[in-house]
C-alpha cells in the first residue's frame, strides 16, 4: 500500500460524512422496525384483552417510542456531521436550531405518550418508552 495506507483511502471528512449516513439509515431503520414492532404489540394486546383502547394505547405509546429513539440516532448523526465535518458557526448554529426543534418534538411526543410533562417524572429513553409498550401488551392475565 502506497504511504498513508487507510487515511488515504478514506479521508476524515468522507469517513465522518459515512458515519453521519450510517447513523441516518439506522435512524430510518429504527422507525420501520418500531412502526413493525408496534403493529405486532397493538395485534397482540388486542387479541390478549379484546380492549381496543389498551390496543390503541400499547400502538402509540410503542411507535411514539421508536420515533423518539430514531430523533435520539439522528440527532447524533448531526452531532457527528456539525462538528467532525463542518465546524463552522453557521453549521453550529443550525445544528442547535435542529436540535431545539428534535428536543421539541420529543418533549411534545413524551406528554402525548405520557400525559405527563418530562420533567414531572423520572427522565426516559425512546428504548424506554418502547420497553413499557412492551410491558403493556402483555395483559393483565401475563406475567
Amino acid at each position: 500500500m502506497e504511504e498513508g495506507g487507510l487515511a488515504a483511502l478514506f479521508p476524515y471528512t468522507e469517513l465522518m460524512l459515512g458515519l453521519a449516513q450510517v447513523f441516518e439509515v439506522i435512524a430510518a431503520l429504527t422507525l420501520l422496525v418500531g412502526l413493525c414492532w408496534s403493529v405486532a404489540l397493538t395485534i397482540r394486546s388486542y387479541r390478549t384483552t379484546h380492549d381496543g383502547k389498551l390496543a390503541y394505547k400499547t400502538m402509540r405509546q410503542s411507535f411514539g417510542g421508536a420515533i423518539l429513539l430514531g430523533l435520539e440516532i439522528l440527532v447524533a448523526g448531526d452531532l457527528i456531521r456539525t462538528v467532525a465535518v463542518y465546524p463552522t458557526i453557521e453549521n453550529v448554529g443550525v445544528l442547535a436550531i435542529i436540535v431545539l426543534i428534535r428536543t421539541v418534538l420529543s418533549f411534545s411526543l413524551e406528554i402525548e405518550i405520557d400525559g405527563v410533562p418530562p420533567w414531572r417524572r423520572a427522565l426516559v429513553s425512546g428504548a424506554t418508552v418502547m420497553k413499557q409498550a412492551a410491558t403493556n401488551a402483555k395483559g393483565p392475565g401475563d406475567a
